[in-house]
């Protein structure tokens, strides 16, 4: 069929390119086109086939998964879902992968291989569709961009403060988050003056892999939150994978294991009710790509209350989905490109 999404396989293992070959070909809007057995096998196939989509393995021999992505981006841009172990290891490169510029990944299961990765078959396949329709135009940083507010250089020496934060800023994403807070977070100042929430929709484990990365690059403080911890100014604070994050009295994090809400937990919704609960007007919402509309409705309940809300643009979004939501419902106060939201958040925070 002319409409069928065509993808390209690449996996070291030729049982798994069977099994998930197998998984995508059950869905008649998917064409499996050609599998690659490493990284340099993969670069030739794709500009050879032109797929849609790539599958792409992150340990491979000869080429692994970061530097065929890598090349991919450079010599055959094409949508990329990463397949990762769930391992230390695998989650850490799979947080690289997706800064790199992959829309997605699911988590390669162990055990009984070809029974997990049934389980995980509407899950891969819609990925696969959504990559599909990703917009992979986006300018990545590449390198954190020296933060200039007020005329200077702000360096992360001794930016936190202590005290309550008067302003306190809740960021929340999904596809394609991972590389859009890699464009945001490093780019705000050590002295930005108010702690920063973040729920990115993601599975238990690679929410920490997260975290250090963003760390490793930022003037801020980055960790993921854990139940009972303080925050405050000069903190960035990202939400476990499994688990609904709140504010609790005392500039405190909950945790809970809820209901997901919209499909998923942790949820935006979840995260900036609270912060309006105990911040009112002065919180400021930000809402990067993801799909769905997960955050919409608190982002209402935020412009009410007279905070700030910001909204990526479409034209950097790999999915514009939850962005739209905010605009849509009219309560978007700024609309800015990805390589603005850090500015932007300056900006309300300091208002």
């Amino acid at each position: 069929m002319a409409d069928q999404i065509r993808v390209l396989i690449v996996d070291d293992s030729a049982f798994m390119r069977k099994i998930i070959g197998d998984l995508l070909s059950s869905d008649s809007g998917i064409a499996v086109i050609g599998t690659a057995r490493d990284g340099i096998d993969a670069v030739e196939k794709c500009k050879l086939l032109r797929p849609d989509v790539v599958t792409l393995d992150v340990e491979m021999p000869r080429l692994d998964g970061l530097a065929c992505l890598e090349r991919l981006m450079n010599e055959c841009p094409t949508p990329v879902v990463m397949v990762s172990s769930l391992t230390q290891e695998g989650a850490a490169t799979t947080v690289r992968a997706l800064a790199l510029g992959a829309v997605d990944f699911i988590a390669k299961p162990s055990g009984s291989i070809s029974l997990d990765m049934a389980k995980v078959r509407d899950e891969l396949t819609a990925k696969v569709k959504v990559a599909a329709r990703a917009n992979l135009r986006r300018a990545r940083l590449g390198q954190p961009l020296p933060v200039v507010v007020g005329g200077r250089t702000v360096g992360r020496e001794g930016g936190r403060d202590i005290g309550r934060p008067r302003r306190i800023v809740c960021i929340g994403c999904s596809t394609g988050g991972p590389g859009a807070l890699h464009e945001v977070v490093p780019r705000l100042p050590a002295d930005l003056g108010a702690p920063v929430l973040i729920v990115q929709h993601m599975p238990p484990g690679f929410t920490r892999s997260l975290a250090q990365r963003l760390d490793e690059l930022s003037r801020l403080q980055v960790r993921e939150a854990a139940a009972g911890d303080h925050f405050g100014p000069g903190d960035v604070l990202i939400a476990p994978g499994g688990s609904h994050m709140t504010v609790a009295g005392g500039d405190t994090i909950a945790l809970s294991q809820d209901p997901p809400l919209h499909g998923v937990r942790p949820a935006v919704d979840v995260t900036l009710h609270s912060i309006v609960q105990h911040y009112g007007g002065d919180a400021v919402g930000v809402i990067l790509t993801g799909m769905g509309f997960d955050g919409a409705r608190a982002m209402a309940e935020l412009h009410r209350a007279g905070g700030r809300t910001i909204v990526e643009h479409q034209s950097t979004c790999v999915v514009y989905g939850m962005p739209r939501a905010v605009v849509e419902l009219g309560v978007a106060d700024v609309v800015a490109p990805i390589h603005e939201i850090a500015e932007r958040i300056v900006e309300a925070v300091q208002r």
